[in-house]
C-alpha cells in the first residue's frame, strides 16, 4: 500500500518572520518578471490559475509579471526552458505534479530535473481528483463502489487523459489500495473520454474536478467522493475520500512555483512572501478556488520536502501499474 503523504494536509499561516522577508529584496524586482507556464496558452487550469497568480504579484511588486506559454512534451519543453534560464530571480516556472512528479518516472532522458536544477518556492495548492461514475453503473457511494468492482474485475473501464496523466494515476491509486481491477482506457481529450462516460462506453472516471463538476450539478454522473482530506467548493455536498474511510485515496494536480537553481536566497524569500500574502488575501484566494484550487503556501521547505516524496509516490505508482508512454 503506498502511504498518504501528508505535506498538503497542513495550510500554513504567515509567520511575523514570512512577512518581514517582504521587504525589497536587492531592489528586485527592477524589471518586468517572466513566469513560464509548460502549457499552451488557454490550456485549462494550469493557465488559468498561473494567469490569476501573475495579475495578484503584479500588483505587488510594481512591475510586470509575464506569462510566458511553453506547451510541449508534457510540459518537459517549459520546464527544460526554466532550468537553462539565468538565476537572476526575473524567470521563475509555474508548474504541476505532471511535470515534477511523474515525468521523471515517465521519462528516460528528462531534459531537467526537479530537485538539483530547480530551487524551490512555494506549494500553491492543489485540484483534487474526484472519483466519478456512470448513472447507471449502480453504486452511489465509496462502500458500493468498491464492493461492485471487486465483484466485477475487468469490467469496469475507467478513463482518462492519456498513460500517466493524473486521472490516470488516480485510478491506479485506487486499484492498488482496494485490490481491484480496472481496464484504464486512455483518451487525447478530456471531453471524449467524458463523452463516453455519459453513453456508458466507460463506466469511471476519476477527473479533476474542475472538469467534472459541471456534469455532477447537473445530476449527469454520480460522485462518489473527492480524492482529498478537504470538501471541495465547488461540489461541498460531496464528501472526501477520507470522510468514507479511505484516507490514503488522495490524489491531483498540486502546483508550485521554483527559480532556476542559484538564485539569490533574498529573491526567494520575498517571491515566497509575496506569494503567502496571495494566498491569505480573501479576494485572490476566492479567484483561485472559483478556478478549482485548493490553496496551500508555507515556506520554500515544504516545497521541497513535498517534492521529493511526491515523486518517489508518482514513481512507486508507474512502476506498480508498468506505465509507459504511448
Amino acid at each position: 500500500m503506498i502511504a498518504r503523504r501528508t505535506a498538503l494536509s497542513l495550510p500554513l499561516a504567515l509567520s511575523a518572520p514570512a512577512l518581514a522577508q517582504a521587504q525589497p529584496a536587492g531592489g528586485w524586482p527592477g524589471k518586468p518578471v517572466r513566469i513560464i507556464v509548460p502549457a499552451p496558452g488557454g490550456a485549462g487550469t494550469a493557465d488559468t490559475v498561473a494567469r490569476i497568480y501573475a495579475q495578484e504579484m503584479e500588483k505587488r511588486v510594481g512591475q510586470r509579471v509575464l506569462v510566458d506559454n511553453r506547451g510541449g512534451a508534457n510540459g518537459n519543453i517549459g520546464a527544460a526552458a526554466a532550468a537553462r534560464s539565468a538565476p537572476d530571480g526575473y524567470t521563475l516556472l509555474w508548474s504541476w505534479a505532471g511535470t515534477l512528479a511523474t515525468n521523471p518516472a515517465l521519462y528516460p532522458d528528462l531534459p531537467f530535473d526537479p530537485v538539483r536544477d530547480f530551487d524551490p518556492i512555494i506549494l500553491v495548492g492543489n485540484v483534487p481528483n474526484i472519483l466519478v461514475v456512470n448513472r447507471d453503473l449502480g453504486p452511489r457511494d465509496m462502500e458500493a463502489f468498491t464492493r461492485f468492482a471487486r465483484a466485477n474485475p475487468g469490467a469496469i473501464n475507467f478513463g482518462s487523459t492519456g498513460n500517466g496523466s493524473s486521472m490516470h494515476l488516480a485510478g491506479e491509486l485506487y486499484k492498488s489500495l482496494t485490490r481491484t481491477q480496472m481496464t484504464h482506457v486512455p483518451y487525447t481529450a478530456p471531453a471524449a473520454a467524458v463523452t463516453d462516460l455519459l453513453s456508458g462506453r466507460i463506466q469511471v472516471m476519476f477527473n479533476l474536478i474542475t472538469g467534472a463538476a459541471p456534469q455532477v450539478r447537473a445530476g449527469s454522473v454520480v460522485p462518489i467522493a473527492v480524492l482529498s482530506d478537504r470538501r471541495a467548493p465547488q461540489l461541498p455536498d460531496v464528501p472526501t475520500t477520507a470522510e468514507v474511510g479511505m484516507p490514503g485515496l488522495v490524489f491531483g494536480t498540486w502546483f508550485g512555483v521554483l527559480a532556476p537553481k542559484g538564485t539569490d536566497p533574498a529573491v526567494i524569500a520575498r517571491v515566497n512572501a509575496l506569494s503567502n500574502e496571495i494566498l491569505a488575501d480573501p479576494e485572490a484566494k476566492a479567484k483561485l478556488e472559483q478556478a478549482g484550487l485548493e490553496t496551500y503556501g508555507g515556506p520554500p521547505e515544504r516545497l521541497a520536502t513535498f517534492l521529493r516524496e511526491e515523486i518517489e509516490r508518482h514513481a512507486a505508482l508507474v512502476r506498480g501499474a508498468a506505465i509507459r508512454l504511448e
